[in-house]
């Protein structure tokens, strides 16, 4: 009898043994698997991280093609005062149309806006200072992409050349009917003083969730 209780107490013990090491078994698995999903998901965020990066800075740079394009139409046509009027007027449309067949919401902010609708808020004016610090270590801007509850941001700048300062550069050097068309237009300007390769605001690229 006792033989009997020896070996069923054994044979209690062993399988308790396995049963620990079964339970620890699993749980080391769960850990892997856990680590491996963490892994996957990181991989991929970078991955989309790449793609909003590349779509958005296409959708950029068409939208300011088209915008320049229509824009030396525009002065060539009816001079400086002709691309005033067409920033005043069409600019909005035809980025908002750009928009609508991307899919995206698609707009210009500033720090120094010449229409107020286009204020930069603050973490757009941080984007702002950080391409001026790009651009003053004369290093190439690349996009950047953020998240938020509203989507996915990509932001790339809009730096000055010889026909924006037409209207952009210093007062000085900007044609007297162009300065007073600009007053009228737009009382409260801020959109002056700009010298070559500056930054004059960003493109923010929009994709929903």
């Amino acid at each position: 009898m006792k033989n009997i209780a020896f070996v069923f107490i054994v044979f209690i013990s062993f399988y308790s043994c396995n049963d620990g090491k079964k339970s620890k078994s699993i749980s080391v698995e769960k850990k892997v698997d856990q680590q491996l999903h963490q892994e996957k998901t990181a991989s991929s965020t970078i991955v989309d991280t790449t793609i909003y990066a590349e779509r958005g800075l296409q959708y950029a740079l068409s939208a300011q093609a088209v915008l320049g394009k229509n824009l030396m139409q525009a002065i060539q046509k009816d001079g400086t005062i002709g691309a005033l009027s067409f920033c005043n007027e069409r600019a909005y449309p035809l980025t908002d149309s750009m928009a609508v067949v991307n899919n995206v919401r698609l707009k210009r902010v500033s720090d120094k806006p010449r229409n107020q609708d286009n204020q930069a808020n603050a973490v757009e004016l941080e984007v702002i200072e950080t391409y001026k610090n790009t651009i003053a270590n004369q290093e190439a801007p690349e996009p950047l992409v953020q998240t938020s509850d509203t989507g996915v941001q990509v932001y790339y700048p809009i730096l000055t050349n010889p026909m924006c300062l037409q209207c952009h550069g210093k007062p000085k050097n900007i044609e007297p009917s162009t300065l007073k068309k600009l007053t009228i237009l737009y009382p409260k300007d801020k959109a002056l003083g700009y010298d070559l390769n500056e930054v004059r605001g960003i493109w923010k690229v929009t994709f929903n969730n």
